[in-house]
This record gives structure tokens, C-alpha cells and sequence, in this order.
């Protein structure tokens, strides 16, 4: 694949790119030469940024779909993938021509629409990341119909990575940025390492060149001494495999550099250089029947030192994408080499994923693609997406049983809470606690490869808010926010009730018939959250009692007083009740910018965590409420230790800084050891920044920062 791929690269003309396309598919169906002509006509005149026909573009897609899956509908979707886009032709024309399937295929194809060169931004924006999230949305919608589509649009990718070099360095760094972070993880998902592994050293080469090029040259000056260890080792496996009743034509055995992409990621998740990375070479095994590789993994852990923490068998527990082979390192004389150990059919599964159905027309169908219809999240901002989405593709998996034996694949660094989700939402809604290899443990415990988990749980659902950055799971993400939007807005709904009925001294559910005859039952709930809303609320009710309800109106108006704005300590109610002071329960700590509650017991407002368990308890119980919220003016009050060098003039430098970041000085206390030496200080500071994490890193970009504490906490009150 590597000999096709760098000839496509090197093709600049139409002829070239035809004779590459037929190569590929020696008796093209008449449809396929059809689908040419009309791309061929279609595109006549049409020219890419380097100058060459744009026809050659769509040609060559066609050849590495080809090359990939040997279905010609494919092929011919491929071919005219542009034609609807870029040219008069219509979806209509083409299924008169093609039939449905391809023109399905092309209107999906079609309606994931590039971003193209003029939208193309500096590579740090947000703008950026939106933009490749829109992309990356589009994609998975209109695969989850015909997944085809994302194959060819893969194979897509692939070219416009190949022929880069005709961009500005900006848009290649723009263009590679994306390839990484959207179509290589996809390429993972599906299964095909062949393309997989080339978009991301092509992405590489492009966003670090400079890493890129240490690593090439360190190849290239020992390609020699390599590929002696490497054949070194393959004779020494033949070898053993014939002295232990292998056939000769019953096996393979073929070895390879790791690829550049994987060999960078080592170094940097280990902190070595390209000296330290221990296996850069690996070797394959094919072999015929699954048992056979058991009997290889044999011969190869008794004739060499296994590295046993690196080992592991894909072929009794798959991986998602339903990966199988049996990976082990291995000491020999030569060095340090990885082993894979695989069946054909294996082989064909590793490096053409979803698309070896089609190649090999062997109706497999091992290839799991319910993490498509799992990344079409509803409801979502195009941001909450990305970062669901990220959590699914961009990560290391581990995996975890149940007690029966059925295995989970998870990211790395996931929490039992995660595999409560995987296994169902039900759950993990009412999840309390996991047995981790029978043993009690928190939901938060991050899980380990192999662990064995069984969660316990509820019949009442658990709102577990404050976990949402714990997870690391899209599903539990998802799940969790759900759960906890659907909790806020319900009891935005039925405080708006209690707030009224304070307000009219009447019970809440009378308030019920009231707002619905005012017309306000959809939008009620915005009534505890937004003022402008809350003013305008009252009016209708206090005008539909005034017209409508005339003996309760005159009842009403004798006691009733016109509600006002007060400011209370740190706090604001729009209210018509007296409030002697403020209280808080023990049952939570809300910090300034949480969202909260008021009840209103003995002339006095009491203040709860609007997710407090409590709170929730006497919103349901119609409890009597007040309009609440934090007042504009109250700045978070925050407790610093910094840590000081023992330099001339530091401390006038901090004081000057934290005056730079707007961070009002109210007390200082220095640990001294010497008359002029200041280890570490302690500073109370106020602030209009209410996000503790975001004044943290402002700081430690100047300053070793030991600790922030907020005081904002209003138990301190």
C-alpha cells in the first residue's frame, strides 16, 4: 500500500491518474468508465491550487478508494464526489444515471462541506475548533446512514494530505491540524491502519517538522543497522516455526519501523528521546487458524525474554474496532522488538478496518460501528460536542469486565462511574458505589486494564452534577448533564410556583391555574433565573387577578405590597417580604456564582445549593420562596500562599503583579526566616474573577503559587 500511495502522490496528469485508477480495477463496470466521462466533462477547464487539472483530484480518490474496498459503487461515488458541489450537475441527474446507491453516497458526500481556503484560520483560534467540530458533525451524520460515505471521504482526506505541498505553510499547519484531530481517530474507529497511519505521519510532517525531521534522520542514518536486527529476527522466527512442524507456505513473517507518528507519541508520553524508545522495530505473524497463534506466542515467550507488563492478547478480548492480534515485546540478542501475532483474516481486518467487507467480499462484519450512532449526540452545543466527541476517539483504551465476563473498552484514565454508563444509563443514573476485584470503592476510582467492576445501586436516580469533569466518557458526560439540566429545569419550574405564591400569599398550587391561564406555563421557569422575566410575570399575574379574580384581588391588595430589589450582604431578593437576616443550612456549601435558592421561614431568607437534595425536598413541598441571586458588586474574596525567592525586591515585584491582574490587597503575612530573607507569603486578595482554576493559572504564570483557597464559602459569613 505504501508503493500505491507514494506513486498517487507523485501523479500530476489525467492519463496518469486514469492508468493508476484502472490498474486498481482491470474490468471496470460500465457505470465506472460512465462515472469517469461525466466527472471528465464535468470538471473540463477546472484547476487546483498547483496548477494541474482539478480532474486528476477525483481520479486519484477514486484509485486509493479502489485500493482500499474493490466496490465499484464506491469507486463511482468517488469519481463524482465533487460533481455536485463544484458543477452544474444536480443529485437527481446522477440518480438517473448511477441508480440510488451512488447517488445517496454522493449527496452524503455532498453535504459534508469543506471548509474551504478562504475560511481558514490561525490555527490557535476558537473559530478553529468550531469549525473542525462542524466538520467533524456533518461527517458522522451522514455516515450513520451508509458508512461508505466516511470511507471515501477518508480516502479523500488522504489525497489533499498528499498533495499539501501546493498550499501556504498556514493552511498546510491548518489543514494537517484537522487531518489529526478528525480523520485519523476516525480512521482508528473504522479500523483502517493502513490509512490511519499515514494520515497521521502526513499530518506530523506538516504541524512539526522539526520533530519530524529528528526522527527521520534518526531512521534514515541507522536504516542499515535496523534492518539487520530486523531480518535477523524474522530468520530466527522462521527458524523456530519450521523446527516446530510449520509449513513453509502456512505462515508469513515481515517486519517494519514503527511509523513516525507512534514513535513521537512514545517519547513524549514517556519523556525519552528517539535514542531511549525501546521497540522501534515490530514484526508480523501471519498464521492460518486462531489456535496457531496461541502455539506461536509458545514458541516465542520460551525462546525469548517476554517484557510481560507489555503484552496482550486482542484475539480473546478485541478492541472496540474489532482489532484482534496478540501484541508481546520481546528481549533477543538483536535488541528490544515487538511481535504481532495474527491470522490472515486478522491481517486483512488490522489494515483495511470496515473496508476489507468490501475488498475481500468475505461478508465480515466484525468491524463494531455503534460508536457512530453513539457521537450523534442531541441537544449539544457545537463545543459540548467536540469534548464529547474527544473523549470517544482521541484517547488510549483500557478494558474492564463485569463479574459474568463481558468486556468494556473505555479511555484511559476512566472512573467506575464511566462503566456504570457503558453498561447502561439506567445505571448509571442510579449508581452509589462500585466492587472493584471485590472490593468496595468510591464511583470516582479511576479503573485500571483488567479491572473487574460491579456497581451498586439505587431505585431512585443520583444526581452526581459536580462529577461532570471526573468522567471521561462521552455516554457518562452525556448522561450526567442531561440529568442534571432536566433536574434544574424542574426545579426552576416548581420554585417559580413557590415564589409566587410567596409573593400573593397564596399556596403555590394555586399558582399553578394562574399561570396557566396567563399563558406562562412554557416559560415558567425562567421566572426564578431572570429578573426582566420574574417583573413581567407578576404584572400578569397581578393584572389577570385585578380583572378577572375581583374578590381574591380585594382581599389581596389590603396586605399586598409592590415587591422591591434589596441587597443583603453579598446577596440581592426582589421581594415584598421583610428579611431580617440570612441564613445557610448544613447541608451544602454554595460559593459566589453558584446557582442557588432562597426559602423564606420566620422573616429570615435561607440559602441552599439549587442541587442540594434538601432544597430540592422543599421545592417539592412547596415550601415558601424568594427571588435570589448574587449581587453584582460582590467581588470573590480568595487566600493565597505563594512561595519567594530570596531576591531583592520580589515582594514589591508580587504586589505590583497582583495590582496588574486587578487583585485588590486586603491583608499580607510573610514567613520570615531572616531579616531579609522571605521564604513564602500569605496574601488575602478580592477579585471580579469568580473562577478560582482561571485566577490560579493567571498567577502561576508569575509566581510558584502553592495554594488558592476561596473564601467565598458562605458558611464563612
Amino acid at each position: 500500500m505504501d508503493a500505491f500511495l507514494d506513486k498517487a502522490q507523485n501523479i500530476h496528469t489525467t492519463e496518469e491518474a486514469k492508468a493508476l485508477l484502472w490498474e486498481q480495477i482491470p474490468n471496470p463496470l460500465p457505470e465506472t468508465i460512465q462515472a469517469l466521462e461525466l466527472s471528465l466533462q464535468a470538471h473540463q477547464g477546472q484547476q487546483r491550487k498547483s496548477g494541474e487539472p482539478y480532474i486528476v483530484h477525483p481520479i486519484l480518490v477514486a484509485a486509493i478508494t479502489a485500493a482500499f474496498s474493490n466496490d465499484e459503487t464506491m469507486v463511482q461515488a468517488a469519481l463524482l464526489h465533487d460533481v455536485v458541489e463544484d458543477t452544474t450537475y444536480g443529485i437527481k441527474e446522477l440518480e438517473k444515471k448511477f441508480g440510488d446507491d451512488v447517488a445517496h453516497m454522493v449527496e452524503g458526500l455532498t453535504k459534508i462541506v469543506e471548509i474551504r481556503d478562504e475560511e481558514l484560520i490561525s490555527s490557535d483560534s476558537n473559530e478553529r475548533l468550531i469549525n473542525s467540530a462542524l466538520t467533524f458533525r456533518k461527517m458522522l451524520i451522514a455516515s450513520i446512514k451508509d458508512i461508505r460515505v466516511l470511507v471515501i471521504k477518508l480516502c479523500d482526506r488522504l489525497h489533499n494530505m498528499l498533495t499539501l505541498d501546493a498550499l501556504s505553510v498556514e493552511k498546510q499547519k491548518r489543514i494537517a491540524e484537522e487531518t489529526l484531530v478528525v480523520y485519523a481517530p476516525i480512521a482508528h474507529r473504522l479500523g483502517i491502519s493502513q490509512l490511519k497511519n499515514r494520515l497521521e505521519d502526513l499530518s506530523f510532517y506538516y504541524i512539526y517538522p522539526k520533530d519530524y525531521k529528528q526522527i527521520d534522520d534518526f531512521i534514515q542514518s541507522n536504516a542499515q543497522n535496523l534492518q539487520f536486527k530486523l531480518n535477523a529476527f524474522i530468520r530466527n522466527v522462521k527458524d523456530m516455526m519450521h523446527k516446530d512442524g510449520f509449513e513453509e507456505n502456512s505462515f508469513e513473517v515481515f517486519g517494519r519501523v514503527k511509523h513516525y507518528y507512534s514513535i513521537y507519541m512514545k517519547m513524549h508520553r514517556k519523556g525519552v528521546s528517539i535514542e531511549e524508545v525501546l521497540d522501534l522495530l515490530a514484526v508480523r505473524i501471519i498464521v492460518e487458524k486462531p489456535i496457531e497463534c496461541y502455539k506461536v506466542l509458545g514458541l516465542m515467550h520460551l525462546n525469548f525474554t517476554p517484557l510481560i507488563s507489555r503484552f496482550k492478547d486482542y484475539i480473546a478480548v478485541p478492541k472496540e474496532n474489532g482489532y484482534k492480534t496478540i501484541h508481546t515485546t520481546l528481549f533477543n540478542k538483536e535488541g528490544i522488538l515487538e511481535a504481532q501475532i495474527r491470522t490472515h483474516e486478522m491481517h486483512r481486518l488490522a489494515e483495511y478496518g470496515v473496508a476489507a467487507h468490501w475488498k475481500y467480499k468475505d461478508g465480515n462484519d466484525s468491524v463494531n460501528l455503534e460508536w457512530v450512532e453513539s457521537l450523534h449526540y442531541q441537544n449539544e452545543s457545537i463545543e459540548e460536542f467536540y469534548e464529547l466527541a474527544k473523549s470517544d476517539l482521541f484517547s488510549e483504551d483500557i478494558t474492564v469486565f463485569s463479574p459474568k465476563g463481558d468486556y468494556f473498552t473505555l479511555p484511559k484514565g476512566s472512573v467506575a462511574l464511566d462503566f456504570a454508563y457503558a453498561i447502561h444509563s439506567e445505571v448509571g443514573k442510579n449508581a452509589t458505589q462500585a466492587l472493584i476485584n471485590k472490593h468496595k470503592a468510591p464511583l470516582l476510582t479511576v479503573l485500571k486494564n483488567g479491572d473487574i467492576v460491579k456497581i451498586l445501586k439505587d431505585d431512585e436516580p443520583h444526581l452526581h452534577c459536580s462529577w461532570l469533569d471526573a468522567v471521561k466518557t462521552s455516554k457518562a458526560k452525556d448522561g450526567i448533564r442531561s440529568a442534571c439540566r432536566a433536574r434544574l429545569k424542574e426545579s426552576d419550574m416548581l420554585s417559580a410556583y413557590n415564589i409566587l405564591g410567596t409573593l400573593f400569599e397564596q399556596k403555590s398550587e394555586s399558582m399553578k391555574e394562574l399561570v396557566d391561564k396567563v399563558e406562562l406555563k412554557e416559560s415558567i421557569h425562567r421566572l426564578p433565573i431572570q429578573l426582566d422575566y420574574h417583573k413581567e410575570a407578576i404584572h400578569k399575574v397581578a393584572d389577570y387577578l385585578g380583572t378577572k379574580e375581583l374578590r381574591f384581588w380585594e382581599v389581596l391588595k389590603k396586605g399586598y405590597k409592590k415587591p422591591k430589589r434589596k441587597e443583603i450582604e453579598h446577596f440581592y431578593f426582589f421581594t415584598n417580604k421583610n428579611i431580617d437576616g440570612i441564613e445557610f443550612d448544613y447541608c451544602c456549601h454554595p460559593k459566589v456564582g453558584d446557582q442557588i435558592v432562597a426559602f423564606y421561614k420566620d422573616s429570615k431568607a435561607i440559602v441552599h445549593h439549587k442541587l442540594c437534595k434538601k432544597a430540592y425536598g422543599n421545592i417539592v413541598a412547596g415550601e415558601p420562596m424568594l427571588f435570589v441571586d448574587w449581587s453584582d458588586e460582590k467581588l470573590s474574596r480568595y487566600r493565597l500562599i505563594i512561595s519567594l525567592q530570596n531576591q531583592k525586591g520580589i515582594l514589591a515585584d508580587l504586589l505590583s503583579s497582583l495590582t496588574e491582574l486587578n487583585l485588590n490587597v486586603i491583608s499580607i503575612e510573610l514567613g520570615i526566616q531572616s531579616s531579609d530573607r522571605a521564604e513564602y507569603c500569605q496574601i488575602e486578595v478580592e477579585s471580579n474573577e469568580s473562577k478560582k482554576s482561571t485566577l490560579a493559572a493567571k498567577i502561576s504564570q508569575r509566581f510558584k503559587l502553592i495554594e488558592i483557597i476561596s473564601l467565598d464559602d458562605a458558611y464563612n459569613k
